[in-house]
């Protein structure tokens, strides 16, 4: 017995039947969703449409952020009492202040530089103790209580000194311009630092001209007034003389940060050149062998 084969027959509608079956047709129903002739909409990502979005949407979010966040700071928030200073809120039946486990543990070793020369003396070494802060914290987030004609320790009275301090914070300098809650140790005690390991500005040697160095060739005496334990804590201080250039001090991070940066889009812009070339050139040769 023979049977006839059609291969238009497998195409269109799958394997063929016994002579004298019903055909099955395989084919989807011929409908707008089945042969996905549904509309659609996809856009077209230039360079003349994306970047004018992204200025649109810069010049629109922008002023509302700095209003919602100028507004948010305006409002005042006022907690009786508060918690953020536990367990260094108060002593002897007094507020204290500042308060707080930071201000307490603050840094309050003294060190002073010599010079050794031939001469029997020491010459000191001058240490300048103000401008070693941020000036947005001395002018700005740190401020004294108000009467500037009231002296800084009537300012203060009703207050007392942090458990670990030697003197009251009005005590900090004699000059009131650097004492209190502005005094300069303070304030770069209180910026906080994120690791466990850190660095503290001090003093600074001001350099008298160019002809001069800091501090010329010899033998240097330090003096280190002991004030600050870190026994307890297994902690170690050290002290550091350092130069400083137009970007601060030694901090080879940020560097390396851009070095590596650069080397990873440098590289990635030479193995994006040649997986351009190499396409590019392929398609060429298939233009022209079609």
């Amino acid at each position: 017995m023979a049977m006839n084969y059609n291969a238009k027959d497998e195409v269109d509608g799958g394997p063929p039947c016994a002579p004298g079956g019903t055909a099955k047709n395989r084919r989807p129903d011929n409908t707008a969703f089945k042969q996905q002739r549904l509309p659609a909409w996809q856009p077209i990502l230039t360079a003349g449409t994306v970047l004018p979005t992204f200025f649109i949407i810069g010049l629109i979010f922008i002023p509302i952020g700095i209003g919602i966040f100028v507004t948010s700071n305006n409002i005042r928030e006022i907690e009786n009492p508060s918690k953020e200073c536990e367990p260094y809120r108060r002593n002897e039946d007094k507020p204290i202040a500042p308060c707080g486990a930071i201000a307490n543990s603050m840094f309050n070793d003294t060190l002073d530089l010599f010079l050794v020369g031939n001469e029997s003396d020491p010459t000191p070494i001058p240490l300048k103790k103000k401008g070693i802060a941020w000036w947005t914290d001395k002018n700005v987030k740190f401020r004294n209580p108000p009467g500037a004609d009231i002296p800084l320790e009537e300012r203060f009275k009703g207050t007392t000194k942090p458990v670990n301090w030697v003197k009251p914070v009005y005590m900090l300098d004699p000059d009131e311009d650097n004492s209190g809650f502005i005094n300069e140790d303070f304030i770069v005690w209180m910026r906080t630092a994120a690791l466990p390991t850190f660095r503290k500005l001090y003093r600074l040697i001001e350099r008298k001209n160019d002809l001069h160095p800091t501090l010329p060739a010899g033998r240097y005496y330090l003096n280190i007034t002991y004030n600050y334990p870190v026994h307890s804590f297994d902690g170690r201080k050290r002290m550091i003389l350092s130069t400083i250039s137009w970007m601060g001090g030694k901090n080879p991070f940020l560097g390396i940060a851009y070095i590596a940066i650069g080397s990873i889009s440098f590289l990635l812009g030479v193995v994006l050149l040649v997986i351009n070339h190499k396409y590019r050139n392929s398609s060429n040769t298939a233009d022209i062998t079609i």
